[in-house]
C-alpha cells in the first residue's frame, strides 16, 4: 500500500515535476503536460492514481500487475491507466510514474532522469 504522500513525494522527485490541479484534484505535470493525478473515492470507484502511460507501457504493466493496475475510466485507448494504492508498493508506483513522465516529457528531458 502506497500513501497519497508518498505518491506526491514520487511524482515531484522527477525532473521539472509540478503538481497543479486538473478539474479540482491534484495533478502531477511537466513542461505543461499531465503525467499523474491523484483521484478521490468516488461512486463508481475507490481513489486512485491515475497515469499517462505509452501503449506498450500500459499493455505490459496491465498484463504483469492486474492486481494493481486498470485501464482508465476515460480514454483507456490514449494510455490513461488506474492505479490502485491499496495494492501497489512504492517501488511498482514509482517505475508507473517515470514511465508516465517519460511519455509526456520532451526528449530533452529525458537525460535528466535518474
Amino acid at each position: 500500500m502506497i500513501s497519497d504522500d508518498q505518491i506526491r513525494r514520487l511524482a515531484l522527485g522527477l525532473p521539472e515535476a509540478y503538481e497543479d490541479t486538473h478539474r479540482g484534484h491534484p495533478a502531477f505535470r511537466v513542461d505543461k503536460r499531465i503525467f499523474a493525478m491523484l483521484r478521490p473515492t468516488k461512486a463508481d470507484a475507490p481513489a486512485h492514481l491515475i497515469v499517462k502511460l505509452g501503449s506498450d507501457d500500459q499493455h505490459n504493466l496491465l498484463e504483469g500487475h492486474p492486481e494493481a493496475l486498470a485501464p482508465g475510466a476515460h480514454y483507456p485507448n490514449h494510455g490513461w491507466t488506474r492505479v490502485w494504492p491499496e495494492t501497489a508498493d512504492e517501488a511498482l508506483v514509482g517505475l508507473i510514474l517515470k514511465l508516465a513522465w517519460l511519455h509526456v516529457t520532451p526528449k530533452r528531458l529525458h537525460g535528466r532522469l535518474g
